[in-house]
């Protein structure tokens, strides 16, 4: 059943910038988690009769950098508009957004999604905007249930990008907006992190009989939260728009809010149109006359984007486009890794999988932001050299660089405090292993008579021995020697 059907999606993502002020006034733009409610607000941003909004320069010049990242015209002439809606989180009953004159339009961007297949999809536009009040609702309490009101995230500036409806799958969904989100954090724009609602995903989901280029009727999932979310609400929509057709029935155009305890999306309110909006040039406020020096300006300071680094990865330090995709993810992660890469004189992929194997794990394990890490770049270069140089083992080494990530001490320093240093010296581990090999005769007896897996538990004991301070190449070789009886 699903076979004969295609589905049609198209996304909205709503990115919070990270600038100074709010969008039309001087208020401060802080952390929602942090400030105490309706601390960062004046009459501009909650509505009060008389007041007037003015643009803000850097919330501009960050949609100008995102629209040129996303390969899309900015528009010499942009202009905002009164989109016109009543909600309690919208103070002034209407909300300034902008309308047919966005800031950037026509961009694209490219994407290969969990299963390998290439997506190219287009962004239709991406227009700057103010951000609502937040909500609080409380049910069944000794009050009964009642709503309350922050408006510190009202006036917020917003960026919405807007894709045409060029994914067919739940895989090319989650793919584009890892991409977007990618790309926001490399610009330092927009923090990505979910849990505090500055990033937010809208599906708009159809589904046709496969091979028809006609779109279907349309439903709308809006805010959702998490890229789990996202995925699982598409999916979700997908199959049951699929059963309804296949069944003979025929889809109703409404907004849908996504349900994740029961994981099902829910009838919020009939679909919305531009006209029910009564759109208008926002009186207040001026066109937006965009220079191009200015444009060409900015894109000179463009930061080396994602796709741009994991080729340079690949191509400049030999990495596997595996290890490339991982490190350039992040471009805290990127920076990090070449600056450990210029403090190391050995091959950089080396740095790659300590950073990716070892350092990565730390991370994970406590929760940690690698711009947080003791473990400076120079340190973990240090690190790897002390092993390149026979004067660490692996083991050793990967036990210093957890005392240098719980304490930022040097490597030299733990190395010497706890006594680490590799024995390669031959005559010292052969006295060691031949005293192993005598006093476990009967372990000795059994390699010489084949039982060939007795040897690890040897190399076992030799390690205790040395407290896993023995080179384990000459300790190996030192071993069989004397099982052998050559030394």
């Amino acid at each position: 059943m699903i076979e004969a059907y295609e589905p049609v999606i198209g996304m909205e993502i709503h990115a919070e910038l990270h600038t100074r002020s709010k969008m039309f006034c001087g208020c401060a733009v802080m952390d929602a988690t942090l400030a105490e409610p309706n601390t960062t607000i004046c009459p501009v941003c909650t509505g009060l009769p008389g007041a007037l909004p003015t643009i803000n320069r850097e919330a501009v010049e960050q949609a100008i950098m995102v629209g040129l990242a996303l390969n899309c015209q900015i528009n010499t002439c942009a202009g905002f508009a009164r989109k016109n809606y009543f909600y309690p989180d919208l103070p002034k009953g209407y909300q300034i957004s902008q309308y047919d004159a966005p800031v950037a339009t026509a961009g694209w961007v490219d994407v290969v999604d969990e299963e390998g297949v290439a997506h190219h999809i287009r962004v239709r536009r991406a227009h700057l905007e103010e951000d609502t009040a937040k909500l609080f609702h409380f049910y069944a309490t000794n009050d009964g249930d009642y709503a309350l009101i922050d408006f510190n995230r009202c006036g917020v500036p917003l960026l919405e990008i807007v894709s045409e409806p060029d994914m067919h799958s739940a895989a090319a969904v989650y793919a584009y907006a890892t991409k977007i989100r990618e790309i926001l954090r490399y610009l330092g724009v927009n923090s990505g992190d979910m849990e505090k609602g500055v990033l937010r995903f809208e599906a708009n989901v159809s589904v046709r009989p496969r091979g028809s280029t006609a779109l279907g009727t349309r439903t709308e999932i809006k805010n959702l939260n998490s890229f789990r979310a996202l995925v699982m609400a598409t999916a979700y929509e997908i199959e049951r728009q699929t059963a309804i057709l296949a069944a003979g029935g025929t889809i109703v155009q409404e907004t849908l809010g996504w349900d994740a305890v029961r994981n099902v999306t829910f009838s919020q309110r009939s679909k919305e149109h531009a006209h029910d909006y009564r759109y208008f040039p926002e009186p207040d406020l001026p066109p937006l006359y965009i220079e191009r020096e200015w444009v060409a300006e900015i894109a000179a300071r463009l930061p080396e984007l994602p796709d741009a680094r994991r080729a340079r990865f690949v191509a400049e330090y030999g990495l596997t486009s595996q290890d490339a995709r991982v490190l350039a993810a992040e471009r805290a992660v990127a920076d990090y890794f070449e600056r450990a890469v210029r403090a190391y004189r050995g091959a950089p992929a080396t740095v790659g999988k300590w950073l990716i194997g070892e350092l990565f794990y730390l991370l994970n394990r406590d929760n940690v932001a690698i711009d947080a890490v003791r473990v400076s770049p120079e340190a973990l270069a240090r690190l790897i050299g002390l092993v390149d140089a026979g004067k660490l083992n692996q083991n050793s080494a990967k036990a210093v660089l957890g005392e240098m990530f719980a304490t930022g001490a040097t490597p030299e320093a733990i190395v010497a405090a706890k006594g680490l240093v590799q024995i390669t010296d031959s005559e010292q581990l052969a006295a060691i292993v031949r005293r192993v090999v005598a006093d476990n005769p009967e372990q000795a007896a059994a390699y010489r008579a084949g039982k060939v897996t007795v040897f690890q538990w040897l190399m076992g004991q030799v390690m205790r021995e040395t407290r896993g301070r023995a080179a384990p190449e000459v300790a190996r070789r030192l071993l069989r020697n004397a099982l052998d009886g050559e030394i």
